[in-house]
Protein backbone atom coordinates (compact mmCIF):
# COMPACT_ATOMS: atom_id res chain seq x y z
CA UNK A 1 0.00 0.00 0.00
CA UNK A 2 1.39 3.27 -1.65
CA UNK A 3 0.34 6.76 1.11
CA UNK A 4 1.24 8.83 -1.56
CA UNK A 5 0.07 11.49 0.56
CA UNK A 6 3.34 12.19 2.48
CA UNK A 7 4.04 15.38 3.92
CA UNK A 8 6.53 17.05 1.17
CA UNK A 9 8.03 19.86 4.01
CA UNK A 10 9.98 16.42 6.00
CA UNK A 11 12.96 14.78 4.69
CA UNK A 12 13.58 11.40 5.22
CA UNK A 13 13.78 9.84 8.81
CA UNK A 14 17.68 9.07 9.27
CA UNK A 15 18.53 12.42 7.03
CA UNK A 16 15.78 14.71 9.62
CA UNK A 17 16.50 12.63 13.03
CA UNK A 18 18.71 15.74 14.31
CA UNK A 19 15.82 18.61 14.24
CA UNK A 20 13.93 18.89 17.28
CA UNK A 21 10.12 18.45 17.24
CA UNK A 22 9.45 17.51 20.91
CA UNK A 23 11.36 18.35 23.95
CA UNK A 24 10.24 17.74 26.94
CA UNK A 25 12.11 18.54 30.52
CA UNK A 26 11.10 17.40 34.03
CA UNK A 27 7.78 16.52 33.06
CA UNK A 28 5.17 15.59 35.83
CA UNK A 29 1.67 14.77 35.83
CA UNK A 30 -0.19 14.37 39.37
CA UNK A 31 -3.64 13.38 39.68
CA UNK A 32 -5.07 14.80 42.99
CA UNK A 33 -8.46 14.20 44.28
CA UNK A 34 -7.85 15.49 47.56
CA UNK A 35 -8.22 12.17 48.87
CA UNK A 36 -5.74 10.19 46.47
CA UNK A 37 -2.65 11.64 45.23
CA UNK A 38 -1.02 9.76 42.03
CA UNK A 39 2.58 11.18 40.21
CA UNK A 40 1.94 9.42 36.95
CA UNK A 41 4.72 10.80 35.25
CA UNK A 42 7.93 12.04 37.91
CA UNK A 43 10.20 13.92 35.45
CA UNK A 44 10.30 13.16 32.54
CA UNK A 45 13.18 14.22 30.27
CA UNK A 46 12.62 13.63 26.21
CA UNK A 47 13.54 14.33 22.80
CA UNK A 48 12.23 13.67 19.55
CA UNK A 49 13.43 14.45 16.17
CA UNK A 50 11.64 15.21 12.93
CA UNK A 51 11.01 11.73 11.00
CA UNK A 52 12.11 9.95 14.11
CA UNK A 53 9.74 6.32 14.70
CA UNK A 54 9.38 6.46 18.45
CA UNK A 55 8.25 3.22 20.08
CA UNK A 56 7.09 4.02 23.96
CA UNK A 57 6.81 0.50 25.86
CA UNK A 58 6.54 -0.37 29.54
CA UNK A 59 3.59 -1.89 32.01
CA UNK A 60 0.36 -1.17 32.13
CA UNK A 61 0.06 2.05 34.96
CA UNK A 62 3.79 2.88 33.90
CA UNK A 63 2.66 6.17 32.33
CA UNK A 64 2.60 5.78 28.77
CA UNK A 65 -0.77 6.65 27.97
CA UNK A 66 -0.45 9.85 30.26
CA UNK A 67 3.16 10.89 28.48
CA UNK A 68 1.13 10.11 24.84
CA UNK A 69 -1.87 12.46 26.14
CA UNK A 70 0.68 15.27 27.13
CA UNK A 71 3.06 14.95 23.85
CA UNK A 72 -0.60 15.20 21.49
CA UNK A 73 -1.76 18.46 23.96
CA UNK A 74 -5.06 16.01 24.99
CA UNK A 75 -3.69 17.11 28.57
CA UNK A 76 -0.98 19.38 30.35
CA UNK A 77 1.75 18.81 32.88
CA UNK A 78 1.58 19.40 36.36
CA UNK A 79 5.17 20.60 35.92
CA UNK A 80 8.14 20.96 33.88
CA UNK A 81 8.46 22.41 30.20
CA UNK A 82 7.10 21.02 27.00
CA UNK A 83 8.65 22.70 23.68
CA UNK A 84 6.57 21.31 20.39
CA UNK A 85 8.26 22.51 17.21
CA UNK A 86 10.23 25.72 19.47
CA UNK A 87 6.90 26.61 21.26
CA UNK A 88 5.90 26.40 24.82
CA UNK A 89 3.08 24.60 25.17
CA UNK A 90 1.94 25.63 28.84
CA UNK A 91 1.79 29.76 26.40
CA UNK A 92 -0.95 28.23 24.25
CA UNK A 93 -4.67 28.98 24.65
CA UNK A 94 -7.53 26.12 24.17
CA UNK A 95 -7.83 27.58 20.27
CA UNK A 96 -3.98 26.74 19.72
CA UNK A 97 -4.41 23.83 21.46
CA UNK A 98 -7.31 22.50 19.59
CA UNK A 99 -5.82 23.85 16.02
CA UNK A 100 -2.47 21.61 16.97
CA UNK A 101 -4.60 18.71 17.52
CA UNK A 102 -6.51 19.23 14.19
CA UNK A 103 -4.17 20.56 12.27
CA UNK A 104 -0.59 19.39 13.56
CA UNK A 105 -0.85 15.78 15.15
CA UNK A 106 -2.94 12.69 14.10
CA UNK A 107 -4.34 10.64 16.58
CA UNK A 108 -4.93 6.55 15.86
CA UNK A 109 -6.34 4.47 19.51
CA UNK A 110 -6.60 1.27 20.45
CA UNK A 111 -10.78 1.28 19.88
CA UNK A 112 -10.52 2.70 17.10
CA UNK A 113 -12.73 6.15 18.20
CA UNK A 114 -15.11 6.03 15.22
CA UNK A 115 -18.81 6.98 14.74
CA UNK A 116 -20.68 3.95 14.66
CA UNK A 117 -23.75 5.95 12.76
CA UNK A 118 -21.53 7.27 10.45
CA UNK A 119 -19.89 5.65 7.19
CA UNK A 120 -15.78 4.78 6.88
CA UNK A 121 -15.89 8.04 4.54
CA UNK A 122 -17.74 10.68 6.79
CA UNK A 123 -15.81 9.54 9.59
CA UNK A 124 -12.62 10.54 7.54
CA UNK A 125 -13.84 13.74 6.33
CA UNK A 126 -15.05 15.08 9.92
CA UNK A 127 -11.50 16.53 10.73
CA UNK A 128 -11.13 18.19 7.62
CA UNK A 129 -15.22 19.93 8.05
CA UNK A 130 -13.60 20.57 11.33
CA UNK A 131 -10.60 22.35 9.90
CA UNK A 132 -12.45 24.37 7.09
CA UNK A 133 -11.32 22.46 4.27
CA UNK A 134 -13.74 23.22 0.93
CA UNK A 135 -16.34 20.45 0.20
CA UNK A 136 -14.62 19.61 -3.29
CA UNK A 137 -10.83 19.32 -1.54
CA UNK A 138 -12.34 17.07 1.20
CA UNK A 139 -14.28 14.79 -0.72
CA UNK A 140 -10.87 14.65 -3.12
CA UNK A 141 -8.62 13.72 -0.16
CA UNK A 142 -10.93 11.13 1.68
CA UNK A 143 -11.51 9.10 -1.01
CA UNK A 144 -7.66 8.97 -1.90
CA UNK A 145 -6.68 8.27 1.69
CA UNK A 146 -9.11 5.45 1.91
CA UNK A 147 -8.00 4.40 -0.83
CA UNK A 148 -4.48 4.33 -0.57
CA UNK A 149 -5.00 2.41 2.93
CA UNK A 150 -6.60 -0.34 1.11
CA UNK A 151 -10.92 0.78 1.57
CA UNK A 152 -11.86 2.24 -1.52
CA UNK A 153 -14.67 -0.43 -2.09
CA UNK A 154 -15.83 0.39 1.61
CA UNK A 155 -15.87 3.85 2.07
CA UNK A 156 -19.87 3.47 2.46
CA UNK A 157 -20.00 0.88 4.84
CA UNK A 158 -20.55 1.80 8.76
CA UNK A 159 -17.48 0.98 11.60
CA UNK A 160 -20.21 -1.90 12.48
CA UNK A 161 -19.79 -3.58 9.03
CA UNK A 162 -15.94 -3.35 8.81
CA UNK A 163 -13.49 -5.84 10.52
CA UNK A 164 -11.29 -4.83 13.60
CA UNK A 165 -8.37 -4.22 10.58
CA UNK A 166 -10.55 -2.55 8.21
CA UNK A 167 -11.69 -0.13 11.21
CA UNK A 168 -7.74 0.26 12.21
CA UNK A 169 -7.09 1.74 9.01
CA UNK A 170 -10.12 4.17 8.97
CA UNK A 171 -8.92 5.62 11.78
CA UNK A 172 -5.11 5.84 10.24
CA UNK A 173 -6.91 7.57 7.42
CA UNK A 174 -8.72 9.75 9.45
CA UNK A 175 -5.66 10.54 11.39
CA UNK A 176 -3.75 11.26 8.08
CA UNK A 177 -7.04 13.55 6.83
CA UNK A 178 -5.40 16.90 7.75
CA UNK A 179 -1.98 15.73 6.44
CA UNK A 180 0.06 16.02 10.19
CA UNK A 181 3.83 15.47 10.61
CA UNK A 182 3.37 13.70 13.55
CA UNK A 183 1.60 10.62 13.93
CA UNK A 184 0.44 9.27 18.19
CA UNK A 185 -1.06 6.03 17.82
CA UNK A 186 -1.97 4.50 21.48
CA UNK A 187 -1.70 0.39 21.21
CA UNK A 188 -2.79 0.65 17.51
CA UNK A 189 -2.90 -3.31 17.40
CA UNK A 190 -3.77 -4.11 20.58
CA UNK A 191 -7.32 -4.79 19.51
CA UNK A 192 -6.08 -6.88 16.31
CA UNK A 193 -5.46 -10.15 15.20
CA UNK A 194 -1.86 -11.30 13.99
CA UNK A 195 -3.02 -10.21 10.06
CA UNK A 196 -4.85 -7.15 10.34
CA UNK A 197 -2.11 -6.36 12.62
CA UNK A 198 0.90 -6.83 10.67
CA UNK A 199 -0.89 -4.73 7.94
CA UNK A 200 -1.35 -1.79 10.28
CA UNK A 201 2.29 -2.11 11.29
CA UNK A 202 3.04 -2.00 7.68
CA UNK A 203 1.34 1.41 7.61
CA UNK A 204 3.45 3.08 10.34
CA UNK A 205 6.17 2.06 8.75
CA UNK A 206 5.70 3.24 5.22
CA UNK A 207 4.42 6.67 7.03
CA UNK A 208 7.81 6.57 8.85
CA UNK A 209 9.50 6.28 5.43
CA UNK A 210 7.75 9.06 4.05
CA UNK A 211 9.12 11.23 6.65
CA UNK A 212 6.73 11.67 9.44
CA UNK A 213 7.36 11.20 12.81
CA UNK A 214 5.52 8.53 14.47
CA UNK A 215 5.08 7.83 18.08
CA UNK A 216 3.75 4.41 19.03
CA UNK A 217 2.22 3.22 22.56
CA UNK A 218 2.66 -0.29 22.73
CA UNK A 219 2.87 -3.48 24.19
CA UNK A 220 3.30 -5.11 20.64
CA UNK A 221 6.80 -6.36 20.75
CA UNK A 222 6.72 -6.61 16.97
CA UNK A 223 6.15 -3.49 16.54
CA UNK A 224 8.22 -1.94 18.78
CA UNK A 225 10.77 -4.12 16.93
CA UNK A 226 9.99 -2.14 13.92
CA UNK A 227 10.74 1.28 15.49
CA UNK A 228 13.67 2.92 15.42
CA UNK A 229 13.70 3.75 18.88
CA UNK A 230 12.61 2.04 21.89
CA UNK A 231 11.46 4.37 24.85
CA UNK A 232 10.80 2.09 28.24
CA UNK A 233 8.53 3.66 30.65
CA UNK A 234 8.42 2.22 34.56
CA UNK A 235 6.76 3.67 37.51
CA UNK A 236 6.52 7.15 35.45
CA UNK A 237 10.04 7.52 34.58
CA UNK A 238 12.62 6.36 31.69
CA UNK A 239 14.10 3.14 32.46
CA UNK A 240 15.85 2.79 28.69
CA UNK A 241 16.08 5.26 25.59
CA UNK A 242 17.83 2.83 22.57
CA UNK A 243 17.94 3.54 19.17
CA UNK A 244 17.26 -0.04 17.22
Amino acid sequence: MNLSLARTDTAAPVAAAGAGVIAMSGIKKIYDTGKVRVEALKGIDLRIGTGEFVAIVGPSGSGKSTLMNLVGCLDTPSDGTYLLRGKEVAGLDKADLARIRNERVGFVFQNFNLLPQITAFENVEMPLMFGGVARKERKDRVKALLEKVGLGDRMEHRPTELSGGQMQRVAVARALAMNPDIVLADEPTGNLDTSSGGDVMSLFEELWQQGRTLIVITHDQALARRAGRVVEIRDGVIVRDTIA
